[in-house]
């Protein structure tokens, strides 16, 4: 089944380790400053966190079916800080994957040795101002010239794009218009610093303030035709598949803000005292605690069946849609516990809860992404209805 080997729970140590004396000291202050810790990505490809899904030939860990490590990796280092862990997250899942799945020779070899070993970072560039979960009214354009595309759009919320080491954005764009009156979408690759292509401001988010999130503007911007990714006009099936692996690890970094919040929490009501004794005596905390530990539960065994099944499928043993369905329902269920457990944390913390030198605020500004990004819960609910034969 889908239990963790001791490879895995000896990784496990190795990432808890690496986030508790590289990412804990530090994180307070990088959020109050809403800095990127460029200096941290190194490190983590030095633990081969970045290549945990590439094979050796790219520089990764030649476990390119070993999708439940990156998982793994994803909530010890979102046990800590979740900007840290959506830096990894979106660092392979949106960065290197797509590369890795649908890149040609020639593009795996120039981008991927960069990727793995944090000497770079790669964004994917698909919301729009005006196209999240409607995808499909994606309105950057592409259009050929000779040898070479000229891009035009905007894009929105796209993490690790404008940092000193971000190498390459993939972009979806309309490259044409298919026979049924629907845009024809392909993925193209941007490297950093073409002309034309601008990286606004970064945003001033309620959470993640560690991670980078950025928008995009495309203005004229020219790229070789080669920096096509895969065939013209697949980008929609290709993005769909990059979201299903993508709300898997969402999934596992909601594990990671869920249990961070059941530690807090338990740790602080066996200590704080209230009318002589400490709170967690008392059923109206205990049995919020209880409650959140089921969740966690819940949450984690979701998420690393997710994981094993996406495993299974790369050795082809399982569907897509399996895959699909698990990935949509852990990340549903799994995000909202999270967005719970910092509820809970913060009432159990009571006044405290709400100053921002105790981390459970952090993890509070932090969850509520996690219900939008990737897929929000309309979308998750929609997916699993489908994936159980009701009609669209």
């Amino acid at each position: 089944m889908f239990e963790l080997s001791q490879d895995h729970e000896d990784f496990r140590r190795v990432v808890r380790d690496f986030a508790e004396k590289e990412v804990a000291p530090n994180i307070a202050k990088w959020d109050a400053a809403s800095h990127f810790p460029t200096d941290l990505v190194p490190k983590m490809g030095d633990l081969g966190l970045f290549g945990l899904v590439v094979p050796e030939e790219y520089g990764g860990a030649g476990t390119a079916g070993d999708f439940t490590s990156l998982c793994v990796a994803i909530e010890e280092l979102g046990r800590v800080d979740q900007s840290i862990g959506i830096t990894l997250s979106a660092g392979v899942g949106l960065g290197i994957n797509p590369i890795l799945t649908y890149g040609d020779e020639e593009q795996k070899q120039r981008f991927l040795p960069d990727l793995v070993s944090g000497r770079a970072l790669a964004g994917f560039g698909l919301t729009e101002p005006e196209a999240g979960s409607d995808a499909a009214a994606t309105r950057t354009r592409a259009v050929r010239d000779g040898d070479e595309w000229v891009i035009n759009g905007a894009k929105a919320f796209i993490t690790n794009s404008g940092t000193d080491i971000t190498s390459v954005v993939t972009v979806t764009a309309r490259t044409g218009t298919n026979e049924d009156g629907s845009p024809q979408l392909s993925a193209i690759m941007v490297p950093a610093g073409t002309p034309g292509f601008v990286v606004e401001p970064a945003y001033h988010k309620l959470g993640w303030h560690v991670s980078d999130t950025h928008g995009l503007t495309f203005e004229d911007c020219r790229v070789p035709v080669g920096n096509l990714l895969g065939n013209e006009g697949e980008g929609f099936k290709q993005f769909l598949k990059t979201l299903d692996d993508g709300r898997i690890a969402i999934s596992a970094l909601a594990v990671g803000c869920a249990q961070a919040c059941l530690e807090l929490a338990t740790d602080y009501a066996k200590t704080r005292t209230a009318f002589g004794r400490p709170i967690g005596a008392n059923q109206g905390v205990s049995f919020q605690l209880a409650d959140l530990a089921v969740m966690v539960e819940g949450a984690r065994l979701l998420t690393y069946k997710a994981a094993w099944l996406k495993d299974e499928l790369h050795a082809g043993k399982r569907s897509v849609s399996e895959v699909k369905q698990a990935a949509a329902i852990a990340k549903l269920y799994s995000t909202e516990a999270a967005v719970k457990a910092t509820r809970t944390a913060t009432q159990v913390f009571g006044g405290n809860g709400f100053m921002e030198e105790y981390p459970v605020a952090r993890f509070y500004r932090d969850a509520k992404i996690l219900e939008i990004g990737e897929g929000t819960s309309e979308v998750q609910r929609m997916l699993i209805a489908r994936g159980l034969g009701l009609p669209a």
